[in-house]
């Protein structure tokens, strides 16, 4: 599986609340169900974030994956928001503010997580319906 094989995948941190609380906003808003979801603590979430330089201990970001690009930080925040209905993904013109900028204020935010929000002991189980969306393990043929 390439790189565009990935496109819509999104590797959050499982065992953050306002991580889950994400992926629980991009499922609800993502009408046509394109988007896939990995948590960091899963076999394929563990794989990916290596190849991506992720801290698995202490990440302060998640990956999205956009048309062949593995993205972080805002500018995967943005890319994900493009994906979803609007008004959600207009927040994607946030693109004009430099992106130095928009890191600084995402590693703000990424940084204090789990102090702002909570951690889970464990991550969140998608509902029967959810299921299908998730990847835990990797594809056959992946590498």
């Amino acid at each position: 599986m390439n790189g565009d094989g990935l496109d819509g995948l999104m590797v959050f941190d499982g065992v953050c609340n306002f991580c889950s609380g994400s992926v629980q906003i991009a499922l609800r808003l993502d009408r046509r169900g394109v988007i896939r979801f990995t948590p960091l603590q899963s076999p394929f979430g563990q794989a990916l974030a290596a190849m991506h330089g992720l801290d698995l201990e202490n990440p302060d970001s998640f990956l999205f994956f956009d048309h062949g690009r593995a993205l972080e930080a805002s500018d995967a925040v943005l890319a994900l928001a493009g994906r979803l209905s609007a008004p959600v993904s207009w927040l994607r013109g946030l693109r004009v503010i430099p992106r130095a900028w928009r890191d600084a204020a995402y590693l703000l935010l990424a940084r204090n997580r789990y102090r702002l929000m909570g951690k889970r002991d464990v991550c969140m189980i998608p509902t029967p319906e959810q299921r299908t969306r998730f990847i835990l393990e990797p594809p056959l043929g992946w590498a």
